[in-house]
């Protein structure tokens, strides 16, 4: 059954925060958003150290929310001259912002105005489902996978190097935190992938051991004393598949009857 998207509402707290009217929470730290997304997520995943002298990283986000990690990240790997080749970044999305809104919450933030502009004038029409969409000649690779977290990545097929964990808080929206999507992280997690949120709560710690992460506490952001770092753990049974999105392959092609084909697998031909 089609399920069509609600954009997020453009609202802010009385600090001037970009806020969800949907859940009821800030969109990022009122310590300074850059600031978060950097100590957060960047350093968190141990990057950029970890995708240098690569061909390829991938990235798996819950919450694009305004598009404050991705610009982030991508201002810091256009800036390291050891970058990987390739990039992927992968980002769950059940309310998305307009454009025009979009215009409004990057305004606070000089230091990506290029690249947010960039962005918006890429931006996909919001229709349910997967938008892939390539920067800086297509060695930037941004998919948007929009709607319910649960549903699309179950139909995801991948495995991805680093994971950042920024929904709204669990108590706010607690799907977005389920034992299900952190199962599903779990299973999409490249040998040592590595995964930060700004989030300490016992259910999020409970939910990633479950999935297969080590996880342990280390000095948070701003006001927020403590944030959560974790590597994957777990050994797989069969080979990593790579993180280069064209080669995700988990069937025999060659079967009388091949199943249904992913969502990534049907978006690129493969």
């Amino acid at each position: 059954m089609y399920e069509p998207l609600v954009p997020a509402t453009l609202a802010f707290s009385e600090n001037g925060i970009p806020f969800s009217i949907q859940y009821g929470d800030i969109y990022h730290s009122d310590g300074g958003g850059p600031g978060q997304a950097r100590h957060v997520f960047l350093a968190g995943n141990r990057l950029p150290e970890r995708w240098r002298d690569r061909d390829h990283f991938a990235i798996l986000e819950t919450g694009f929310g305004a598009s404050l990690n991705f610009l982030a990240t991508w201002q810091a790997w256009r800036d390291d001259p050891q970058a990987c080749r390739r990039l992927h970044y992968l980002s769950v999305e059940k309310h998305p912002f307009r454009a025009d809104d979009l215009t409004v919450i990057q305004a606070a933030w000089p230091e990506f105005v290029e690249l947010a502009a960039e962005l918006r004038a890429h931006w996909p029409t919001l229709t349910p489902g997967l938008h892939r969409i390539e920067f800086a000649g297509g060695r930037l690779v941004l998919t948007l996978l929009l709607g319910d977290a649960a549903k699309v990545l179950t139909q995801l097929q991948a495995r991805v190097d680093a994971v950042y964990l920024d929904g709204f808080a669990p108590g706010k929206n607690p799907d977005l935190w389920s034992a299900d999507v952190l199962g599903q992280i779990g299973r999409l997690a490249n040998t040592d992938a590595t995964v930060a949120t700004w989030s300490v709560s016992a259910t999020v710690r409970t939910g990633l051991q479950q999935a297969g992460f080590s996880v342990e506490k280390t000095p948070g952001f701003a006001s927020k004393r403590q944030m959560l770092v974790g590597r994957f753990s777990q050994s797989r049974s069969q080979p990593d598949l790579p993180s280069e999105l064209g080669a995700y392959r988990t069937y025999d092609e060659s079967a009388a009857n091949p199943p249904e084909r992913s969502i990534f697998h049907r978006f690129f031909g493969q």
